[in-house]
């Protein structure tokens, strides 16, 4: 007989880490284009990346919701909801001072491994052992 699988949420981990993952290179990467180009200065641009930055919230957002609404461990859970509020946070204050950028770094590196620890965890042959 085949195991079934003890969560519905791998999806929601998966757009997790990609979401968070995309996060970073898009932090890293916009610095680097902005001060290439004379675009740096357009405030259409900034607004745009701001934009961006509500988007990946949502994004994170829903897939902690998603991947936490019928955990089994509350110790991931609580990583992934932490780890999101750090995240959120540090984005929406990144402008206030050069800590929350590094925050926001650390928020995002804390939901890639949450969710990969959640996908680990709650995988059905390990589930299958206990």
């Amino acid at each position: 007989m085949k195991p079934q699988p003890i969560h519905t949420h791998g999806r929601a981990d998966y757009v997790g880490i990609a979401g968070s993952l995309l996060c970073i290179v898009h932090c890293l990467l916009t610095p680097a284009l902005a001060l290439g180009t004379s675009l740096s200065a357009s405030h259409h641009v900034v607004a745009g990346f701001l934009h961006l930055d509500y988007l990946f919230i949502l994004v994170n957002g829903l897939a902690v919701f998603y991947a936490t609404r019928e955990h089994k461990f509350p110790v991931v859970k609580g990583l992934l909801w932490l780890a999101f509020g750090l995240f959120a946070v540090s984005l929406l204050f990144e402008n206030q001072a050069s800590a929350f950028v590094w925050l926001g770094y650390v928020g995002s590196g804390l939901l890639v491994v949450g969710h990969a620890i959640n996908l680990l965890l709650c995988r059905p042959w390990l589930m299958a052992q206990k």
